[in-house]
């Protein structure tokens, strides 16, 4: 009898425990549904049947993205095997002491500048170039291109690679896109930069270049890392009015000055509000004077959803080639002959904004402005 009674009781405990523990899967279910509803409400995913092609295009952006930490991962990978330890030795003298190649125009390859990869880079935005007058390859060029955005990805497309026809368009044109020179410093990385055209942006590299005579042309992203902190959606404020060392290389060169803009460009990010006098901006600033870049605080979309990451959102960037403007050669030009050509190449800017901003600007938040 007793047995029996303890059996019931057993059981019966068994029955409660089962019962609360249904319960708890239940209430946990329930809020794991909650939370994922409430993640999804903020967070739009990629559905899972995308086209193949964006698929290839959302990669290719992706690797240019990573390409510096998976080089250096590349890098520090062979390192592990000490077989190729010599080899590494003399590359890393051979890139810190002997190549010079980065100063004197890189190693450009046609072939890798028109890989596949890049047209789905540049279809991913998509990013395209607009050509308004023909440009004689009889002499060199320098391209200013506007506004530097976060990144410059259009200035990468149109300049660096093949994906918008720039060599179609402008034969005999060989472009060079100048980034800082700490980029050479990186193993793998520096090659690729390299392969594609691009070279340092100091005042040397830029006079070795123009030097190599005609056709030769530099690409500068003339704001800088000051202008990345401007680059808001819907808007172009440039940092260029004190902008004047690539208009004083280009009339001691001899070289036409080409003014560019890129409608677009600062659409593909956004970033956090950073008005001057906040604490944001001020932080930005100080870091900038310590290390000679700046870093905005920005974020696009993921490579599985839409709304949350680091990857650039899918919006049209085209590059605008206005007019050329010849320039005069003078070996020391004075201040009054700089600040003249600033002031026609300022109004070359103005007037592309003018005659296309109701064409690829429609969701402007306010007109182009030069801020400082």
């Amino acid at each position: 009898m007793i047995m029996t009674t303890e059996a019931k009781l057993s059981s019966a405990n068994r029955s409660r425990s089962s019962s609360f523990m249904k319960d708890r899967l239940s209430k946990l279910t329930q809020l794991h549904a909650t939370s994922v509803a409430a993640i999804q409400t903020h967070i739009e995913f990629v559905p899972a049947k995308v086209p193949h092609v964006r698929r290839l295009q959302t990669l290719a952006v992706a690797l240019w993205a990573l390409l510096l930490p998976i080089t250096l991962c590349l890098f520090l990978c062979l390192c592990t095997f000490p077989p190729l330890w010599p080899f590494i030795i003399v590359y890393m003298l051979w890139v810190h002491f002997w190549d010079a190649a980065p100063e004197h125009g890189g190693r450009s390859s046609q072939w890798f500048r028109s890989m596949r990869l890049w047209t789905y880079f540049a279809e991913y935005y998509p990013a395209s170039m607009k050509k308004e007058q023909e440009l004689p390859a009889d002499r060199p060029y320098v391209f200013g291109y506007h506004p530097h955005g976060i990144i410059g990805m259009g200035a990468l497309a149109t300049f660096a690679t093949e994906s918008t026809g720039f060599s179609t368009a402008f034969p005999g044109i060989k472009p060079h896109l100048l980034t800082l020179a700490s980029n050479f410093k990186m193993p793998i990385y520096r090659d690729i930069l390299l392969f594609l055209g691009i070279c340092s942006v100091s005042k040397q590299s830029c006079v070795n270049i123009l030097a190599q005579g005609k056709g030769n042309a530099i690409c500068i992203v003339v704001g800088g890392a000051a202008e990345s902190l401007s680059a808001h959606p819907g808007t172009a404020d440039l940092t260029l009015r004190r902008r004047l060392g690539f208009i004083k290389v280009a009339i001691q060169q001899g070289a036409d000055l080409v003014p560019v803009f890129s409608f677009g460009e600062n659409d593909i990010f956004q970033q956090m509000p950073n008005e001057k006098g906040t604490f944001v901006y001020n932080l930005q600033k100080k870091f900038q004077t310590v290390f000679g870049f700046t870093l905005p605080l920005f974020h696009g979309r993921g490579m599985l959803n839409y709304n949350l990451g680091l990857m650039p959102y899918r919006r049209r960037i085209v590059s605008v080639i206005g007019r050329p403007i010849n320039v005069e050669k003078s070996e020391r030009p004075t201040t009054e002959q700089i600040q003249a050509v600033q002031k026609l190449y300022i109004d070359e800017l103005y007037r592309i904004w003018e005659t296309y901003k109701d064409v690829f600007a429609t969701d402007r938040r306010k007109e182009l402005s030069i801020i400082d």
